[in-house]
C-alpha cells in the first residue's frame, strides 16, 4: 500500500503547482497516461496480492474505481490551485492509462503463470 500512496503523493504535488514541471516536448495527456498507468499497475498489486497476477472482475474493478477515482479528485483538487483548472480530457487519459496500466499486468500475468493444464504430473510425449 505504501507505494500507491507513494506516487497519489507524488501525483497530488504536481498538481497542486500552478506550473508543473514537464518536458516541453511532451504532451500532459502522455504524463498522465504514464502516471495512471503506473498507478493502475500499484494498485492492482496491491488489491491482487502481488505480481504477477491474473485479473479477476473484482481486482480489476476494484484497480479501475481507485485510479480512475483518483483522477477524479485530482480534476477537482485543480480547480483550488492558481493557474490550473479541471479538464475532461485530463481525465480520458487518466483512465486510458490505467487500463493499459491493467493491460500491461494482464500480459505480465501471461507470461509468468503458468497454466495448469500445461504442468501436468505425466507429460506425454
Amino acid at each position: 500500500m505504501g507505494p500507491v500512496v507513494a506516487v497519489m503523493a507524488a501525483i497530488f504535488l504536481a498538481s497542486s503547482s500552478s506550473n508543473p514541471p514537464a518536458p516541453p516536448a511532451v504532451s500532459d495527456k502522455v504524463l498522465h497516461m504514464a502516471a495512471y498507468a503506473a498507478l493502475a499497475v500499484l494498485v492492482f498489486r496491491a488489491v491482487s496480492g502481488g505480481l504477477p497476477a491474473r485479473l479477476t472482475r473484482a481486482t480489476v474493478l476494484a484497480t479501475l474505481l481507485i485510479t480512475i477515482g483518483y483522477g477524479v479528485t485530482d480534476e477537482v483538487h485543480q480547480m483550488f490551485v492558481p493557474l490550473r483548472s479541471p479538464e475532461l480530457y485530463d481525465l480520458f487519459a487518466d483512465a486510458a492509462g490505467a487500463a493499459a496500466g491493467l493491460i500491461a499486468c494482464w500480459a505480465w500475468a501471461i507470461i509468468e503463470i503458468p497454466d495448469r493444464k500445461s504442468q501436468s504430473p505425466n507429460p506425454k510425449f
